[in-house]
């Protein structure tokens, strides 16, 4: 592991003490790789997923030239949103996943609260 992983996965470990998803308002959590970016929206106290998309994901791969841009995380920012909606999920708490909130991450987050979220 290098250095700079261990530092977001050390400042992963601080969000995670102090953020926590319910029912209703789950945690989203995003991770990146350089491919791809992922997003989770979980219920802490049951220790389940209630909803996972990636840029992997047949809907968005079509559309998509990489998965790993800022265009991608906008296009998955939307998707979660309007899947979320759907399942009566209008508020979540926003878990960065150590990352800085600038590039992907803001467009994700952004795209999130413009589609409908609150957070």
């Amino acid at each position: 592991m290098t250095g700079r992983e261990h530092g977001r996965l050390r400042r992963h470990q601080g969000i995670r003490q102090r953020v926590r998803g319910f029912p209703q308002r789950p945690r989203m959590c995003v991770f990146r790789s350089h491919k791809h970016t992922y997003v989770q929206l979980v219920n802490d106290l049951e220790h389940k997923t209630l909803l996972g998309r990636s840029t992997k994901d047949a809907t968005l791969r079509d559309k998509l030239s990489h998965g790993g841009n800022i265009l991608a995380a906008l296009a998955l920012g939307r998707l979660v949103a309007e899947e979320a909606l759907k399942q009566g999920i209008t508020h979540v708490v926003f878990d960065r996943g150590g990352y800085r909130y600038h590039g992907r991450v803001k467009a994700l987050a952004e795209a999130v609260r413009q589609g409908g979220l609150k957070f």
